[in-house]
C-alpha cells in the first residue's frame, strides 16, 4: 500500500510550527513502524497525544505505516491550533484532565538489592555495582556464602530485568 502522506520531515516542521501557534513547548516526539507520539508542555503541564495502526484501525483508518500515523497526530494538532486561533476552544479548557503522567514504576526487588532507587540505565552500570559489592560480600573477604549467592542471584534478575524492560520499549515504538 503507497504511503498516504508525506515526509516524516515534513510533518517534523509542521509539528514545531503548530506548537508556535498553539504557544506550547514541544517536549518530544516518536514514531516506530506501528505507531507514534507527540509530548508538549503547556502551562507547565506534559501532555502527550498517541495514536496507532491498531487504533486507527478501530476506527475504521487503514494506515501502514508508523509515520502516517505520527502524520495523523500532527494534522490533529494543527486542527486545534485552528480552533483555538479562531476562538472556538481555549486550549486550557481543551486539554484539562489530559495531563500525561508516566506509569509509575515500582522499582523491582532485584535492583533495590543492589542499591539502587532508581532503574539503572545500561547492563554495564547492573554489572559495575554488582563488582564493587562483590568486593565485600564474597566470603573470601569476609562476607557470607549466603549474603553473596544472594547478591549474585539479584544482580542476574536486574540483568534480566532490564533486557525485557529494553525489548519491551523496542516493541513499543
Amino acid at each position: 500500500m503507497p504511503k498516504q502522506y508525506g515526509s516524516a520531515d515534513l510533518y517534523e516542521k509542521k509539528l514545531r510550527r503548530v506548537m508556535e501557534r498553539l504557544g506550547a513547548e514541544l517536549s518530544d516526539f516518536d514514531w516506530g513502524r506501528r505507531g507514534g507520539w507527540v509530548e508538549f508542555r503547556y502551562r507547565e503541564q506534559l501532555y502527550r497525544f498517541e495514536h496507532s495502526i491498531e487504533k486507527a484501525a478501530e476506527h475504521g483508518v487503514n494506515l501502514t505505516y508508523g509515520s502516517d500515523v505520527f502524520a495523523q497526530i500532527v494534522l490533529a494538532l494543527e486542527d486545534l491550533a485552528r480552533m483555538v486561533e479562531r476562538g472556538i476552544y481555549d486550549l486550557a479548557t481543551w486539554v484539562s484532565g489530559m495531563r500525561y503522567l508516566p506509569a509509575v514504576q515500582e522499582l523491582p526487588a532485584c535492583f533495590r538489592n543492589l542499591g539502587f532507587e532508581e532503574w539503572p540505565s545500561d547492563e554495564a552500570e547492573i554489572r559495575d555495582r554488582y563488582r564493587a559489592l562483590a568486593k565485600s560480600a564474597h566470603p573470601d573477604a569476609g562476607g557470607s556464602e549466603e549474603a553473596f549467592l544472594r547478591l549474585q542471584e539479584s544482580a542476574e534478575q536486574a540483568l534480566r530485568a532490564l533486557r525485557k524492560e529494553n525489548n519491551h520499549a523496542e516493541n513499543r515504538t
